[in-house]
């Protein structure tokens, strides 16, 4: 399988040049004007420097250096690296994850202009890749994150470019050689295409515990395509083989955690807890029943163990009669004496939300998450900036409440266009062989935010490249058209000559 995937036919560099500066610049504005700390931070940096100064990854507790496995080690080894380079800063974390972002910019570019290759001709699909490259470049919704001491920027670029590769795969058409057909040379290069899509799944799990999801995608479009029994044994392969990638990164996370733990744990705890910690699950499945807003995480969940909760700032929806109100304020207000969540108390909860499901099962299990879905999907995206993102009322006393209320209907607009533009993108882009793999991937990730203990938009950030790509390829389409109508040529026949020239997937023909 032979393939130059970052060159000329892509985007042109005048282009590159011209997007990486601006990309930059809107970077530096977020970066010096709008830098972001949440609470995840402080672990973050404790842990990378207890892992570069004393050689430990783990935390102090009640002064005592214990290693934990709390967090996925690859965010914090990213910070070490920084700290080792360029001393304990974070604007020069801030910095580098620019530079990472930039690169995912280009990533989502050469995406763009693969999935546009059955669709224009050679000479427009570099019209793609250049509008995939300057709208994600100039993207906001991603810019943001490089501000913010977060794993997001990272763990983007290492699922775009996973993402790329299981593109290129799906995209070659000696792919679909059966197995048998294929000399030894040929079987061992298939295998280790498929080894090295599992090996960045394993490299992305090491920032982000939830990125095997790339690879339930995968696996699905794998079995739908190769679901007839002649076609089992390159199913196999690829699913054996990125299996074994995937290990293979996995197993000194879980190797060290063997030996320094006693426990063989791969994966980073759901609730990022300490082993033997107690976990409101009650609490958090009765939350589950009603909360559906970003807004409701910082009043229920993000005070659980810190603040009081107060009934009165519940929505309506949380409860379905004046007796359950006077329930769920009854429990909350013994939550409130000490701030703490007991096993009995949360057994309460749970059993709430127990009858809340038996109601009403349907909402529990589609209309919570299909809401979810929508508001994490549709949201203003103004999570890390410093305003409410409310419209109205606008509140005189509040100096940035005008300013709010702009760059919320701003933001709403800009997140609505890319949205049309992607959605049109991927219906202009339903025949490429990785079409589906993609469209799992998005459907996937966000059936599994929806189960969360919280509604947070930015766990959909992962997919932004790819939906950036898909509202690349929509404008690039347009443009070519455009272009073509405006030098008097019959669009039809251009395209069908143009693509004539792009067999099954070439240019990534195999060898």
């Amino acid at each position: 399988m032979k393939s130059r995937l970052f060159s000329s036919r892509h985007f042109s560099y005048g282009h590159l040049a011209g997007a990486l500066i601006a990309g930059l610049a809107l970077r530096l504005f977020f970066i010096l004007h709008f830098p972001f700390y949440a609470g995840d931070t402080k672990f973050y940096e404790e842990l990378a420097r207890n892992w570069f100064y004393h050689g430990v990854y783990g935390l102090f507790v009640n002064g005592q250096l214990l290693p934990v496995d709390m967090r996925m080690p690859g965010y914090p080894a990213f910070l070490a690296a920084i700290y080792r380079i360029f001393g304990d800063s974070r604007m020069a974390v801030m910095l580098m994850q620019a530079a990472v972002d930039l690169g995912t910019c280009v990533l989502a570019a050469v995406i763009a202009s693969i999935l546009a290759v059955r669709l224009l001709p050679a000479s427009q699909s570099k019209l793609v890749g250049n509008c995939a490259l300057w709208i994600a470049a100039l993207c906001p919704f991603t810019a943001d994150y490089s501000a913010a001491i977060l794993t997001e920027v990272i763990a983007t670029f290492l699922t775009t470019l996973t993402i790329l590769v299981l593109v290129v795969v799906f995209s070659d058409p000696s792919v679909n050689v059966p197995v048998s057909e294929l000399s030894n040379k040929a079987l061992f290069a298939r295998a280790g295409w498929w080894l090295l899509g599992g090996a960045l799944v394993g490299v992305t799990t090491l920032v982000r515990p939830e990125a095997p999801l790339l690879l339930l995608a995968a696996g699905i479009a794998l079995v739908l395509r190769w679901r007839r029994r002649p076609d089992w044994p390159n199913l196999t392969l690829a699913g054996l083989s990125m299996a074994v990638g995937l290990l293979l990164l996995l197993a000194p996370w879980a190797a060290r955690n063997a030996i320094t733990l006693g426990r063989i744990q791969f994966l980073a705890p759901r609730y990022a807890e300490s082993y033997g910690d107690f976990i409101p699950r009650g609490f958090f499945a009765w939350t589950q029943t009603w909360m559906v807003r970003f807004s409701d995480s910082y009043l229920v969940p993000w005070k659980l163990g810190n603040e009081p909760i107060l009934v009165e700032s519940l929505p309506a929806s949380a409860f379905d009669s004046d007796s359950e109100r006077a329930k769920a304020a009854e429990l909350l207000a013994r939550y409130n004496n000490d701030l703490k969540m007991p096993p009995a108390l949360d057994r309460e909860f749970a059993a709430l939300a127990a009858q809340r499901t038996a109601r009403h099962p349907f909402r529990t299990y589609v209309s919570i998450p299909l809401e979810r879905a929508w508001i994490t999907w549709f949201t203003p995206r103004m999570e890390l900036l410093p305003y409410s993102a409310g419209i109205s009322p606008v509140n005189k006393k509040d100096p940035d409440g005008e300013a709010g209320v702009a760059v919320t209907i701003g933001y709403i607009f800009l997140n609505l266009i890319l949205l049309g533009f992607a959605i049109a993108g991927i219906w202009k882009a339903r025949g490429h062989p990785a079409w589906l793999f993609l469209i799992l991937f998005f459907l996937i990730r966000t059936a599994a935010v929806t189960q969360l203990q919280t509604v947070e938009p930015r766990y959909v950030i992962e997919c932004f490249p790819v939906l950036l790509a898909f509202a690349g390829l929509s404008l690039g389409y347009m443009l070519s058209l455009f272009f073509m109508q405006q030098a008097g040529l019959d669009v039809r026949a251009e395209l069908l000559e143009g693509i004539a020239g792009h067999p099954s997937g070439e240019p990534f023909q195999g060898s």
